[in-house]
């Protein structure tokens, strides 16, 4: 089946010139040189007009030198001629190619393009990017930084999207309208840095549910995500019963994605050529064929090039259409028991080294750990990124949760330091949302753990810096932060001095145990360490019990103040990793690194699964203490070798022909030399244990995907989770900080840690709320009455965590991880 295609593509010189001369109003204008920056980004990147044609700018400043030197450049434009398959894994696809001069004015090429078809929810647009030849006579390209739409990815050109039909058929211009017509009762107008004007702030939500949309649904995409909440807004809108797996999506009111920009890629060689658009042949010179394979990237993704922002990491849509993302915010907008707001987790702090693959010079200060500093500083660079977190946004968030704060850093020649990048940070939170004619401003919250990475940063950052800039945003609290290892014997004791912190000052942060950082974390803590078994039998029981942990919840939900958080693939008893098959330069660090997983949260019973690790096994992995053996042996030689992978294998390989040589510096080879794995091992080299590394990284990503824990999950603990969501929601004054009569303390020894309390409602004194956890070690006898001078006859329990039996309030037995939560009896009026 073949679609018609226009026979060419165009410039039409008179628009073109009206753009470029808007252009140049604005560079002679009064403004600023930032904003006028800001100003012209609006107009970068292809954007489909009512009229049918296209406005394309690409700022170039690679370019200039080519220009000097009469060089071609040109706007290349790839219209398909066969209909793509979106769902097909590879297909061979014709494609119309077009190539028109665009117009160069000082940094910039601009053009207003007739021809180019629009991608819509029904079929492929026009693809595009700019072409030129550089001084070694290769053929390279620009792509569009700002793109809506990268289908195949952040190498390949981008594609022409028809975003204004997107934005005018979405199912939630209702909510939107709604959010953004005024001001709610009780909040203050907010006014914007420019005093242009002011506009409403969306509200901070009662908690937030953290998601990968990856690992959400047995899809891996937005839209199995949608079907799960399509499902569960039926079910309760006609009073169905909900499965326990179910049951954890619900009593939130925010979700908050992990990112979902476009990732960094596999590259074979470090080069700038597409995984997934690949050029075969050329039929003539307009028709080309070019072949398809649909984007399999599997990232947690913190791996970001920052190319292609604004859009969407094509892996996570089953249609590789952007309405996709739609669909989903949609449908949570529109959930049946009430909205759910979405927030983006956004990472601007820091790129993959891949982005110098991919962006101007201009955009990159130099390396870092992560891989390379942004250059938030120069204007329009500046501008270019945030234009891409407006393009992001307009998608139809509610908030943005903003990535490694403490990254956002410069030297400032007028102090002599390095400094903290707030102002672009403030910016961030500022962003005006535009849907439809509606604007709104975002809730917003940081992430930064200022002074990190200096030395001690763990106990010298006060996670406040933000808030006191702005005090309508949240930043994570030190209990969620990255550090949080709650496995660990007496960790909540260790903790007392940031516990009492939240207690008393934590009410803009974000609070709970469990996220995509803390349980990753978990999978590095030292076996040998000194471990709460109370949690359970083996690693992966204490793992779970640790960061779901009925104690913990029942203190965060019924008694903290703050903004709770919980983690799907903890509440839903799945194992969660640092995973990625998307670099072949540091895959094999990478995991051993991350070996710590197996032993955390992987067991026999799971590896003996017959889908489970099945890459790993046809590799000769047939058991897990083979993997695990291999792993432990990765990790020691890479740590020797200083991470030189070609001396890793060389060291193994020596190992593997001469165990007994004096050059073998592996003792425990002899054992593996007797193990199942023999064939892998007997063959390995650069290439095979790369391989490894990616069939390691994509086993894991399968076993990480909650649709396979549903059924084993405990529905008394999973309905105990959701009363306390609900029972947060119906005393939202709890996120108030505890203040007057209030109060929160500990009993401890070196056998065991109690917390207890007890807090009134700020505006209605009658209310009240005590609640006693067991946070680790013995059984212990609370004597709540005593403690709190409470006459226990006037309360009543509200909720206790699964196994407790309270025949006494005066005396009661807990054991580790129990809790209690208690409120006043109801008094005859209120009968």
């Amino acid at each position: 089946m073949t679609t018609a295609v226009k026979p060419s593509i165009s410039l039409v010189e008179d628009a073109t010139q009206e753009l470029i001369d808007w252009v140049h109003e604005i560079e002679h204008s009064q403004l600023t040189v930032f904003e006028k920056s800001q100003e012209v980004a609006t107009k970068l990147g292809a954007h489909y007009r009512k009229d049918g044609l296209v406005e394309i700018g690409f700022w170039t400043p690679r370019l200039i030198a080519q220009v000097m030197r009469k060089l071609e450049i040109y706007l290349e434009v790839l219209t398909p001629i066969d209909t793509i398959d979106a769902h097909a894994t590879a297909q061979t696809v014709r494609f119309r190619r077009d190539r028109i001069n665009l117009v160069q004015d000082g940094e910039f090429h601009w053009g207003v393009v007739e021809g180019m078809r629009p991608g819509t929810r029904e079929q492929f647009g026009s693809f595009y990017w700019l072409r030129y030849v550089d001084q070694n006579d290769e053929l390279q390209a620009i792509r569009d930084p700002l793109a809506i739409s990268l289908p195949y990815g952040v190498f390949a050109p981008a594609e022409l999207y028809d975003l204004d039909s997107l934005q005018a058929n979405r199912e939630d211009l209702d909510y939107i309208r709604r959010t953004s017509a005024s001001v709610l009762p009780g909040d203050e107008p907010i006014k914007l840095a420019s005093g242009k004007t002011r506009i409403p702030r969306v509200r901070a939500p009662h908690n937030i549910l953290q998601i990968h949309i990856g690992a959400a649904s047995k899809e891996n995409s937005f839209a199995g995500l949608n079907k799960i909440y399509q499902k569960i807004s039926h079910k309760l809108d006609n009073d169905e019963p909900l499965t326990p797996a179910e049951e954890n999506f619900i009593g939130y009111d925010a979700v908050q994605f992990l990112p979902t920009e476009p990732p960094i890629e596999y590259r074979d060689e470090y080069s700038p050529e597409s995984e997934f658009f690949s050029f075969v042949s050329e039929e003539d010179d307009e028709t080309i064929t070019i072949e398809l394979s649909k984007p399999h990237t599997q990232d947690w993704g913190y791996d970001v090039p920052i190319l292609g922002s604004s859009a969407t990491n094509p892996a996570l849509l089953s249609s590789l259409r952007p309405d996709e993302v739609i669909d989903l915010i949609s449908t949570l907008h529109n959930f049946s028991t009430g909205p759910i707001q979405v927030i983006y987790d956004l990472v601007y702090g820091h790129a993959d080294n891949q982005s110098e693959l991919l962006l101007s010079r201009q955009f990159l200060k130099g390396p870092n750990m992560y891989g390379q500093d942004l250059n938030h500083q120069f204007p329009m660079v500046r501008a270019i990124f945030l234009e891409m977190q407006r393009r992001k946004i307009n998608t139809g968030a509610d908030g943005i949760r903003v990535d490694g704060g403490q990254d956002f850093r410069f030297f400032n020649p007028l102090s002599g330091k390095v400094e903290y990048d707030d102002s672009y940070l403030m910016a961030m939170g500022d962003l005006v949302q535009e849907i439809e004619g509606c604007q709104r401003l975002l809730f917003t919250i940081y992430e930064d753990g200022r002074p990190w990475p200096q030395e001690g940063w763990e106990e010298i950052s006060t996670y406040r810096e933000l808030i006191e800039l702005k005090p309508e945003s949240y930043q994570w609290g030190p209990l969620i932060f990255a550090h949080n290892t709650p496995t660990l014997k007496g960790f909540w004791e260790k903790k007392w001095r940031r516990v009492c912190e939240v207690m008393y000052s934590g009410d803009h942060w974000i609070t709970g145990c469990a996220n995509h950082d803390t349980v990753r974390r978990g999978n590095q803590v030292d076996t040998k360490a000194d471990i709460n078994w109370n949690l359970g039998k083996n690693l992966a029981e204490v793992l779970k019990n640790a960061y779901d942990n009925p104690a913990v919840t029942l203190w965060v939900y019924g008694f903290m103040p703050g903004l709770p958080m919980d983690f799907i693939n903890a509440t839903m008893r799945a194992p969660w990793m640092f995973f990625r098959n998307t670099d072949e330069r540091y895959g094999v660090k990478v995991v051993s690194e991350e070996i710590g997983f197996l032993h955390w949260q992987i067991t026999s019973e799971m590896y003996k699964h017959r889908k489970a690790f099945s890459r790993l096994k046809l590799l000769g992995f047939k058991y897990l203490s083979e993997l695990r053996e291999f792993g432990r042996i990765l990790q020691e030689v890479m740590m020797q070798k200083d991470y030189n992978i070609s001396e890793v294998v060389k060291a193994i390989r020596i190992c593997m022909d001469e165990p007994n040589s004096e050059y073998c510096e592996i003792p425990e080879v002899k054992g593996l030399r007797r193990s199942g794995m023999l064939r892998f091992l007997s063959k390995l080299d650069l290439d095979r244990l790369k391989a490894f590394a990616r069939l390691f990284m994509e086993d894991c990503f399968d076993v990480c995907n909650v649709s396979h824990y549903g059924k084993d999950l405990n529905p008394v603990q999973v309905k105990y989770n959701l009363n306390l969501r609900r029972f947060r929601h119906k005393h939202y004054w709890l996120h108030h900080n505890l203040s007057g009569i209030d109060r929160f303390n500990k009993i401890s020894d070196e056998k065991k840690t109690i917390f207890y309390g007890v807090r009134s409602n700020p505006e209605d004194d009658a209310e009240r709320i005590a609640m006693v956890t067991h946070m680790g070690g013995d059984p212990a006898t609370i004597n709540l009455g005593e403690w709190l001078q409470l006459d226990l006859s006037e309360w009543q329990v509200a909720i206790a965590s699964p196994g407790v039996e309270i025949d006494n309030l005066e005396e009661f037995q807990l054991t580790d991880s129990q809790g209690v939560l208690l409120t006043l009896l109801p008094t005859e009026d209120e009968d």
